[in-house]
């Protein structure tokens, strides 16, 4: 995904956050759910242990077998969507998105979207000489799977009030984020034009991406603001009924192309929630971001932070 520069509005109403709101809480959510962030962990790590999910690799294929089975242990129906991508390089790419049902027949229905795969190369990297490298995606990819599947195992264990739909999307980080954007997005493109059926309409939708980093602060991304403003205020006042508004902070942060771009096109009203600095805000003015590097490893993101976010996914739906 690709962002665009924070708002000055951002950074005053940080300061002011520190200078008077970040000792409100520091300790746990006052009305935690059962949300296991330890076990979503886990399922990060095990993604993360098959290597990098690089589109038409063996690790891939492996990952979402893994992925797809998981999910048929838990969700009501899964839905595999298989098709051959076409590069403007003219390479031939197999994806696979991954959608998990809760309540199939259920008309009011939430859709949930992560991506699981890993983009090619750490063309970011600090250091320009690991810049052609794979790398594991332990926050970028890892954690929005092992979120889901967490995800998965509690509305097994107590279905939701809603119908549930968990997406899992191929194909987000391959290609160049531009402008033009070129083979990026790939599988919620496709999933755009291709709905599980006629007339699908979620009440509203959410994505996850990067959620997972020990040093979590989401900002109201821009493009959610414009797309879909009641979904963003329904998302940060569940985080605040919980007590995490530490965590959601209620103010614009970056404007980025991620999953929801395509799917709000689509005219499904879907919102990104994500944490771009990678671990912070000085990091990544300092061009020493783990994001698209090789240090996006599993030392890096945290139970406490998937709890947090796993939290929020759970009260939206029950």
């Amino acid at each position: 995904m690709i962002r665009s520069s924070r708002t000055p509005l951002l950074v005053l109403s940080l300061l002011a956050l520190a200078a008077c709101g970040k000792g409100e809480q520091t300790s746990a959510a006052t009305k935690s759910l059962p949300f296991n962030g330890d076990s979503a962990l886990s399922y990060a790590r095990q993604t993360v242990a098959f290597g990098p999910r690089i589109p038409g690799t063996e690790a891939a294929k492996k990952t979402g077998d893994w992925i797809t089975a998981r999910l048929r242990a838990k969700a009501d129906t899964v839905i595999e969507q298989q098709w051959t991508h076409t590069t403007v390089k003219g390479e031939k790419l197999p994806l696979r998105n991954i959608l998990a049902r809760f309540r199939p027949n259920e008309k009011n229905r939430v859709l949930y979207v992560t991506h699981w795969d890993t983009r090619a190369k750490a063309d970011s990297d600090p250091d320009p000489s690991k810049r052609g490298l794979p790398f594991d995606g332990a926050n970028d990819g890892a954690s929005g799977v092992g979120l889901f599947l967490a995800l998965a195992d509690e509305l097994k264990h107590a279905p939701p009030n809603v119908g549930v739909d968990l997406l899992l999307v191929d194909g987000e980080d391959w290609g160049t984020f531009g402008p033009p954007d070129v083979d990026v997005l790939i599988g919620s493109e496709f999933f755009a034009t291709h709905l599980p059926e006629p007339g699908y309409k979620p009440l509203f939708g959410v994505l996850f991406d990067m959620i997972g980093d020990k040093e979590l602060l989401i900002n109201q991304e821009v493009n959610s603001i414009n797309a879909a403003p009641e979904v963003v205020q329904r998302v940060w006042n569940a985080a605040k009924e919980l007590g995490y508004e530490s965590t959601f902070v209620p103010t614009p942060g970056y404007t980025v192309t991620d999953d929801h771009v395509p799917l709000n096109k689509a005219g499904l009203r879907v919102i990104d929630v994500i944490d771009l600095d990678y671990p912070n805000a000085e990091a990544s003015r300092a061009g020493t971001s783990y994001h698209h590097a090789t240090g996006d490893t599993m030392d890096k993101i945290s139970a406490k932070s998937l709890k947090i976010v796993g939290d929020v996914a759970l009260s939206l739906v029950r």
